[in-house]
């Protein structure tokens, strides 16, 4: 789809702007009891927070990590998800030659990540979420290869949620079609032909630290809160 350059300038200010933008792509799901949002930290939980704010659902974050192809490490080769959840590319792994020992040694470095974001974010030890039998949008700032959203749309099918729509402002048309079928609905306005990377839909595109994620996690605490029992240390 791209009709998004026709209905808005791009591109997005920052990623709260786009997720202002992708919140009236989901307003039919607003003012439900069923709906969590769920934001792919970093990056993902500024344009959730829009997303959340416009729907009056309540957020929370599931932490997904990128396995990097070695010395290309913004390139996903796979991912791994809370719940041992994990995507590995083997298109990509077989085309790059990577071997099981560099896989492995991805696999050690981002599960320290992992359990290090889970802790800040979520509390130690955490509570489980609470998704059986809702509606969980998943959402991340743009999806690339894809892998990230990927792998935690995995791990959070076996808590067996009533529906999972993935969403993302802006996503390779191949990444697309890959979520896409693991997901009830995706939900991505802007999938360029000419797709270079989730970047050149933004003109901020700074890293979110993880100060703001904290921040927006707890500014958000108020949204839909009679509905959710928010996972998340007080």
């Amino acid at each position: 789809m791209t009709n998004l350059v026709a209905m808005r300038v791009l591109p997005f200010i920052d990623r709260r702007d786009a997720g202002k933008y992708l919140a009236d792509q989901l307003r039919v799901w607003a003012d439900r009891q069923d709906v969590l949002i769920l934001g792919l930290p970093r990056g993902g939980v500024p344009v959730a927070f829009e997303v959340a704010r416009v729907l009056a659902a309540p957020l929370d974050v599931y932490v997904v990590r990128k396995l990097g192809v070695p010395g290309r490490e913004e390139f996903a080769m796979g991912a791994m998800a809370s719940g041992g959840a994990e995507f590995v590319d083997t298109d990509v792994v077989a085309a790059l030659g990577i071997t099981e020992r560099q896989l492995e040694l991805a696999r050690q470095r981002e599960s320290l990540e992992l359990e290090r974001r889970e802790a800040l974010y979520r509390g130690a030890p955490m509570r489980p979420l609470s998704v059986e039998g809702r509606t969980m949008i998943v959402i991340d700032d743009g999806l690339a290869t894809g892998a990230t959203m990927y792998a935690g749309l995995l791990a959070l099918r076996m808590l067996q949620p009533a529906r999972l729509i993935a969403a993302a402002p802006v996503g390779m048309p191949d990444a697309c079609v890959r979520v896409a079928e693991i997901c009830d609905s995706l939900v991505c306005p802007w999938r360029p032909q000419n797709f270079v990377s989730v970047g050149q839909a933004y003109e901020n595109f700074d890293a979110t630290s993880d100060e703001e994620v904290i921040r927006l996690l707890d500014e958000a605490a108020q949204f839909g809160a009679d509905s959710y029992d928010a996972a998340r240390p007080k």
